[in-house]
């Protein structure tokens, strides 16, 4: 070799940005660990599918690591360990530090909600000898990729007495599943002549519950009616009660791994649990740390953060009054002085459908937690766009403790975008970036992600903490 080509060689590795795979930077020990971490991760994801279900866990865990019910109006001193529940949708915690709240605290932010088929207030109808369960989407999804899957039913049902009924079909081995029926092949020339988005209907999302009559009588929708009875005798609802009832169908199946290697995870629900739970760890592993250290788990992202369980609403800035209060803190103080992780999923570049992506700015499976320094669309519309000075901070954080990383955009400029919690966030002036895992296949029923990735966010979550 020359000395020429030598020295160009030397400038490459000193120059160069490197985005390389994180196994091979982890070694043996740190790989064992990640997948040790990622068993863990697959229980959460098969217990936790729905919000609600995510912040009985939640609670569950923080309950068991220590933590105690807040308390608004209760003075909180170093190490204290204390968890909100927000209305069971969204949930908080949060581990004392030892500075003054005044020095601001230090947040991450990730939301469990997922896209799903929600029962619509009236759904259940008779047609044809069969009953079906009418539905509305939630979020954005290929409404084509919810078909001719099985699928569960979670949720909750207020009867008029006020009793709260919590349903739980098709998870169980023993239980059966529901489907959304599609057209064969054979007579599918109409349906395959038309784009992706209008191949199915939002109105043909209807889930096939029953085909028995309730006795041989000639009545009127007397399948409905068998299918009325069957929930009568088991949760004592009448159909009126639907109009009271939160239901949500998701995939009937569990958390696998992925790959002769076993380097992935397929499931439904990683946008955004793939994040939420390592924010949720990276909490319950905290100690005495220098700054007060919250974790939100929120709710309603998939729709746009609207709603008093969802990020656009006041209840975290509430939650840091409530907190500085005792101490004579005002909470626009605490906030001015905070930092934040919005934890959220990038999109991972796919091979298969590489045009729609900038390979230089794209996130890859299994080269580390991705870095956003802004959201939107087009020309960063609805973004949430994060100083250098604040990027730089969270960069020596993570090379520092030699957390794999990179970064990434959501696609090419032009094809559209999305957003995350972050700008809420930015709105109670807090300096705040998106840092997350990449997913193939976001939001199908079926997404992908990698283990060092998962793995890496937990040490990201667990520095941020710490510094």
């Amino acid at each position: 070799m020359s000395e020429t080509t030598s020295k160009a060689k030397e400038l490459k590795n000193a120059l160069f940005y490197k985005n390389e795979n994180a196994f091979v930077k982890m070694g043996a020990q740190e790989t064992e660990a990640a997948y040790d971490f990622c068993e863990e991760y697959k229980s959460f994801l098969n217990e936790a599918k729905t919000e609600r279900e995510a912040v009985i866990k939640v609670i569950e865990l923080a309950k068991a690591n220590g933590f105690s019910e807040f308390r608004p109006g209760t003075f909180y001193t170093e190490g204290d360990k204390i968890w909100y529940n927000n209305r069971d949708k969204s949930v908080i915690l949060a581990v004392i530090g030892k500075r003054e709240l005044s020095d601001g605290v230090r947040i991450c932010a990730a939301h469990i909600d997922s896209p799903r088929l929600d029962l619509k207030q009236n759904p259940l109808v008779e047609e044809s000898d069969l009953a079906m369960l009418k539905t509305r989407y939630y979020g954005g999804i290929k409404k084509y990729q919810w078909t001719a899957i099985p699928l569960s039913l979670h949720g909750v049902v207020i009867k008029k007495n006020g009793e709260k009924v919590t349903v739980k079909i098709g998870e169980d081995e023993s239980d059966p599943v529901f489907v959304v029926t599609d057209l064969l092949p054979h007579l599918s020339q109409e349906q395959m002549k038309s784009t992706m988005s209008d191949g199915v209907k939002g109105e043909k999302l209807n889930i096939l519950v029953g085909s028995r009559p309730f006795d041989d009588s000639d009545e009127a929708n007397n399948i409905k009616l068998n299918i009325m009875n069957i929930l009568h005798e088991k949760y004592g609802i009448v159909e009126a009660d639907f109009q009271t009832a939160e239901l949500e169908a998701v995939p009937a199946f569990g958390a696998r791994d992925v790959g002769l290697d076993r380097s992935m995870i397929g499931s439904y629900g990683h946008d955004d649990r793939v994040c939420a739970y390592p924010a949720l760890m990276a909490i319950l592993d905290t100690e005495k740390p220098e700054y007060t250290c919250i974790t939100v788990l929120t709710d309603k992202e998939e729709t746009g953060s609207l709603g008093n369980t969802g990020l656009d609403s006041s209840y975290l800035k509430y939650f840091i009054a409530d907190l500085a209060a005792p101490a004579g803190i005002d909470p626009w103080t605490v906030l001015s002085a905070s930092k934040c992780l919005s934890a959220d999923v990038n999109s991972a570049f796919d091979p298969n459908y590489a045009d729609a992506f900038d390979k230089n700015n794209a996130s890859y499976v299994n080269r580390g937690v991705a870095i956003s320094k802004y959201t939107g669309s087009r020309g960063k519309s609805g973004a949430s766009d994060a100083s250098a000075e604040y990027l730089a901070e969270i960069r020596k954080i993570l090379d520092d403790a030699k957390v794999c990383w990179q970064t990434g955009e959501l696609g090419k400029v032009d094809l559209g975008g999305g957003g995350t919690v972050a700008k809420f966030v930015a709105m109670l002036n807090v300096d705040v970036v998106d840092i997350g895992v990449p997913v193939l296949s976001m939001h199908a029923p079926f997404e992908v992600v990698g283990k060092a990735d998962i793995y890496a966010a937990y040490r990201a979550f667990s520095e941020f903490y710490k510094a």
